[in-house]
C-alpha cells in the first residue's frame, strides 16, 4: 500500500466508521456504559504518546529543547482552543459533553456548536494521521487507532447532545458523519502539502502528542474521578492498561511485518 492510500483508509477508519460505532452504541447502551470506552480510550492515547509519538518525534527534531517547547506550546494551544469552544464541547456555565443531558430541547444551539468544534477537531486529526504516516507506517498505524479509541466516546456524547439539541437520529447521524469526512479532506491536504515541507513533521508529530495528552490528561481523566468506588477505580485502571497494552501490541506487530 502506498502512504496516501494507508492515510485515506486510516482517516475514512477513525471518522466514518467510528461515527456509525458511536451511533450504534449511543441508540442502543446506556449512558453508564460510556465511560467504560472513555478508560479504554485514555490508555491508548497515553500508550500511542509514549511508546510511539513522542520517541519518534524526539528522534526526528534537530533540537530536544525546540521539541519539549513544540509539546508545552501545543498544550497550551488547545486549551486556549478549548476556552473558545472550538476543540472540545464544554461551554459557557454547562458542560453537555460529559453531564447527562437534560430532557429538554434547546432549538439546535448545543448541536451547531458542537458541528463547529467537531469538524476542525476531525480536520486537525486527519493532518496529524498524514504527518504520522510520513514519518513511517508503523507510527501512522498506532497514531490513527489512538485517534479512532477517543473518537468513539466522544461521538457518542455528541449523538446525545445532538438528540438534546432537538436533531433526530438520521440528522443526528448524517451531520456527525458529514462532520468526520474532515479527517479524510485534512489528511489528504496534509499529505501533498507535507511532501514539500519534511521539515514539519517532526513538529505536527509534538502538536498530535500534546493534544492526545491534553485530551486524555485534562479532559478523559477528570471525567473518571467522578467515579471513586473502589470496584470502578479497578476496572478504570484494567481498561487503561488494556489501552496501553493494545498500543505496544500493534507497534510491535507492525514492526515485525514492516
Amino acid at each position: 500500500m502506498t502512504t496516501l492510500t494507508w492515510i485515506i483508509a486510516a482517516t475514512v477508519l477513525g471518522g466514518v466508521l467510528s461515527v456509525i460505532a458511536a451511533a450504534v452504541i449511543a441508540l442502543n447502551a446506556k449512558v453508564t456504559q460510556v465511560p467504560i470506552l472513555v478508560s479504554y480510550a485514555v490508555g491508548a492515547l497515553l500508550g500511542a504518546v509514549f511508546l510511539d509519538i513522542l520517541p519518534e518525534a524526539f528522534g526526528m527534531a534537530d533540537s530536544l529543547e525546540t521539541m519539549a517547547a513544540t509539546i508545552l506550546f501545543g498544550i497550551l494551544l488547545f486549551f486556549v482552543l478549548e476556552k473558545l469552544v472550538l476543540w472540545r464541547h464544554c461551554h459557557v456555565e454547562s458542560c453537555e459533553a460529559h453531564d447527562p443531558p437534560e430532557p429538554v430541547h434547546d432549538h439546535g444551539r448545543s448541536g451547531m456548536m458542537i458541528m463547529i468544534g467537531d469538524t476542525f477537531h476531525n480536520l486537525v486529526d486527519g493532518v496529524l494521521i498524514a504527518a504520522a504516516f510520513l514519518a513511517n507506517v508503523e507510527l501512522g498505524i498506532v497514531t490513527a487507532l489512538a485517534i479512532i479509541a477517543h473518537e468513539v466516546p466522544q461521538e457518542v456524547g455528541d449523538f446525545l447532545i445532538l438528540l438534546h439539541s432537538g436533531y433526530s437520529r438520521a440528522q443526528a447521524l448524517a451531520l456527525n458523519v458529514l462532520s468526520s469526512a474532515a479527517m479524510i479532506a485534512g489528511g489528504v491536504l496534509a499529505y501533498f502539502a507535507l511532501q514539500s515541507m519534511e521539515q514539519w513533521i517532526p513538529f505536527l508529530l509534538g502538536l498530535a502528542a500534546a493534544s492526545m495528552l491534553y485530551v486524555s490528561v485534562a479532559d478523559l481523566i477528570p471525567g473518571l474521578h467522578r467515579r471513586p468506588e473502589i470496584h470502578a477505580t479497578v476496572q478504570q485502571v484494567v481498561l487503561i492498561a488494556l489501552g496501553v497494552a493494545t498500543i505496544w501490541l500493534v507497534g510491535e506487530l507492525a514492526h515485525t511485518h514492516a
